[in-house]
């Protein structure tokens, strides 16, 4: 007597769930392809209609192309909604605040003047910021979590780097507003004289603010040749905390609780909550 196993039957919303959230089958990688592609294209529209004489020609089509991604984007919205199992945590989470600002600010547009709305145009370029999310399709996801694991792990070495930094910029203005300060009106004050010493560690350079004494310049010789040295260190600090992190074969599973992917292939459960993740 052979056992016949049959699959259990998945719920629509999971199945919706699986093709907005996952990032390892067909449908759900298509969905991602399609979706990069309208945030593209709005964000795209969102800059030409920046360009006065372009929106002056084309200003109604540019509207309607608009219109037409922000309903999109809306039923997007609401699909997520619908199909996670936790919607209130979604929609406070950091890419449902994201999703969020995706299609609502041309409605807010509706109630303000011409003028209000159109630094609405700015809201909307966030939309870029949902590519992230789209960019794990591409087998990026071992790469992204190393990245930011090395991050946070050198976090406390580059706080320490930039605190020096900024004693280095404070110290040296200071100095360059009691040697220059009486002698050349740029450096009015020790704000204006930091400022000088950011951009000149940082070796910017804007050339609005510049020394005219022999003194000032030695120091901002000094300065640059700090800058040219130091320019490399948090680089450096991330690059070292990665080599020391193993990246492990991350897949495109997310988790029908939390909604966090990142998953092992082999994983049976949530790293992140503990709940079991569906094949």
């Amino acid at each position: 007597m052979s056992d016949k196993t049959s699959k259990e039957p998945v719920h629509p919303r999971e199945k919706i769930r699986r093709i907005i959230f996952d990032h390892n089958t067909p449908a759900s990688k298509g969905f991602d392809i399609v979706l990069l592609i309208l945030i593209l294209l709005a964000v795209f529209a969102t800059m030409l209609e920046s360009v006065e004489s372009i929106r002056n020609e084309y200003g109604d089509v540019l509207r309607a192309a608009e219109w037409g991604f922000t309903i999109l984007f809306m039923f997007e919205y609401a699909a997520r909604i619908y199909s996670v199992k936790s919607p209130f945590k979604y929609i406070l989470s950091f890419y449902g605040i994201i999703d969020l600002l995706a299609w609502i600010p041309l409605w807010i547009a509706l109630l303000l003047n011409e003028n209000s709305a159109h630094y609405l145009a700015i809201v909307r370029i966030l939309r870029m910021l949902r590519v992230f999310r789209i960019l794990k399709l591409i087998n990026l996801i071992g790469d992204s979590n190393r990245l930011i694991k090395a991050m946070r792990d050198s976090s406390g070495k580059i706080f320490v780097f930039l605190f020096f930094i900024l004693m280095l910029v404070t110290v040296a203005g200071s100095i360059m507003y009691i040697v220059e300060g009486y002698q050349n009106e740029k450096f009015s004050s020790i704000p204006t004289s930091i400022y000088w010493a950011i951009i000149t560690v940082t070796t910017v350079g804007f050339g609005d603010v510049f020394p005219v004494t022999a003194t000032g310049k030695i120091i901002t010789s000094i300065m640059v040749l700090i800058g040219y040295a130091i320019i490399a260190v948090p680089t450096g600090i991330v690059i070292g905390a990665m080599r020391d992190f193993k990246s492990t074969a991350a897949s495109g599973r997310s988790c029908s609780e939390c909604n966090r992917d990142g998953h092992h292939e082999s994983a049976i459960y949530c790293y992140h909550c503990g709940s079991q993740i569906h094949k």
